[in-house]
């Protein structure tokens, strides 16, 4: 009896892999203002060391931006995710960015998304450092948040989801 109440509780719970190989840290040091201050919601800076961006969840693609250095995914528990790569790469207009995926394609935590120049990004963009951002969703109750160093297989946001 008491392994249902734990399977019933597990399941308001989503985990969120990381984007990356590289190193996950808080949202607040990433140098633009929009993502530090969680304007558009909570949720972490990362940098690839491999230049290779990654599903955190299954869900389905939103959107890709048409210059690739942004994508956005929704979980099947209905969490939207925005994952942009780099600060003001937008300007960049997709020079060094190559998507894997295409908008309404279903997808699994850990497929890849994006590859890019994380060199000409440095050399061409404020930073290269980026974000994913779990966009403020009156489903979710609470993040907690696993940084450091990290590959694509590594738990990095919890989700506990309202019930």
């Amino acid at each position: 009896m008491f392994g249902l109440f734990k399977k019933k509780n597990e399941e308001h719970n989503m985990v969120l892999k990381s984007p990356v190989v590289g190193r996950c840290f808080d949202i607040s040091e990433i140098p633009d203002e929009v993502f530090s201050s969680k304007m558009l919601g909570n949720g972490i800076g990362f940098e690839s060391t491999e230049g290779i961006l990654y599903a955190p969840v299954d869900g389905e693609i939103l959107q890709i931006f048409p210059t690739k250095h942004a994508v956005i995914l929704k979980s099947k528990e209905g969490v939207e995710i925005l994952l942009h790569i780099g600060i003001d790469t937008v300007n960049m207009k997709g020079e060094g960015f190559e998507a894997h995926v295409g908008k309404s394609q279903q997808v699994r935590a850990g497929d890849k998304l994006v590859t890019f120049d994380n060199n000409l990004i440095k050399a061409k963009a404020k930073s290269n450092l980026s974000v994913l951002v779990v966009t403020d969703n009156e489903i979710i109750e609470s993040l907690e948040f696993n940084l450091g160093t990290v590959d694509k297989n590594n738990q990095v946001i919890i989700i506990k989801l309202k019930k």
